[in-house]
């Protein structure tokens, strides 16, 4: 097995076709077609089923997919070792990072290391925490910004935690506007807006239920700018990052029950990460 071929089963995991994988790693599509044949020679299994609309996995391919994230890692790994004897004069890093990241100005951050590596090239991941945390996991990600209430993974490790306060959104006009403080009771059956997908959603969700409220959901938005915009336009109520209320302008309060707040962890696979320039960024991040 090589590492091209490697490559090229995941670019074509990416892609759902062996058209858009050929195009992303720069080769023709026979050329590639002919090196997943090959692959799939040498482990002795088909790894794609290939349809005429998509290309999905087979259940050989799904077991080799979390192996090749592996492969693909250490092969990062290695060469960011070299680079580091060279001074990160090259190399490569993965982050992710939640749309509710309010702790730390990650593109500020990530601006500073730039000017100070310029050889280092800067992958990031917007994303769920179930995904980032997979992606930790596998080695697609050296580092990750993860939020949730339960403690992380025992594969993976926290460099650094912060809280985040979640509050009470409102547009003007509405009932509670002027209240700094309320309680789950008053937003019994209020129209709510939901942040669709997140970790934030099941959390409130959880949160309603234990307390036997009802949580009238009208609308959701999976993007945190667009669920704000929908507040402002009064479609209701929702509950969002504390910086994130302060920073819309719209009226907003704590809630007066115990449990919004939640853990914003810097996250990595082991105690330390093994890429040089994923150790680098971790220290800047953390400076």
């Amino acid at each position: 097995m090589e590492l091209r071929q490697v490559e090229h089963f995941l670019a074509v995991v990416r892609s759902g076709s062996f058209t858009g994988a050929a195009q992303d790693v720069h080769v023709v599509q026979s050329a590639l077609s002919a090196s997943i044949r090959k692959l799939e020679r040498e482990l002795g299994a088909p790894l794609f089923d290939r349809t005429t609309r998509r290309v999905t996995l087979t259940e050989a391919g799904r077991a080799l997919l979390p192996l090749a994230h592996r492969i693909v890692a250490d092969i990062v790994a290695a060469r960011g070792e070299v680079a580091a004897v060279a001074g990160l004069t090259r190399g490569q890093v993965s982050i992710g990072t939640i749309q509710t990241l309010t702790v730390v100005d990650l593109p500020a951050k990530l601006g500073e290391f730039r000017l100070r590596y310029p050889g280092v090239r800067i992958h990031v991941r917007e994303s769920t925490v179930f995904d980032l945390a997979a992606g930790v996991g596998n080695g697609e990600l050296d580092l990750s910004f993860l939020a949730g209430e339960e403690p992380l993974a025992g594969e993976l490790s926290s460099f650094a935690q912060w809280s985040q306060h979640l509050v009470l959104l409102c547009h003007p006009g509405h009932r509670l506007e002027h209240r700094r403080r309320v309680r789950l009771d008053d937003l019994d059956n209020e129209p709510f807006v939901d942040f669709g997908g997140s970790g934030i959603q099941a959390m409130v969700a959880r949160r309603f239920a234990e307390a036997g409220v009802r949580q009238n959901r009208v609308c959701e938005a999976s993007h945190m700018p667009l669920l704000v915009e929908l507040v402002t336009a009064g479609l209701g109520v929702s509950i969002v990052p504390q910086p994130v209320a302060e920073k819309s302008g719209l009226p907003f309060a704590r809630i007066g029950q115990p449990g919004f707040t939640r853990a914003i962890h810097l996250a990595g696979r082991g105690p330390k990460p093994t890429n040089p320039a994923a150790r680098e960024l971790l220290a800047h991040l953390l400076a």
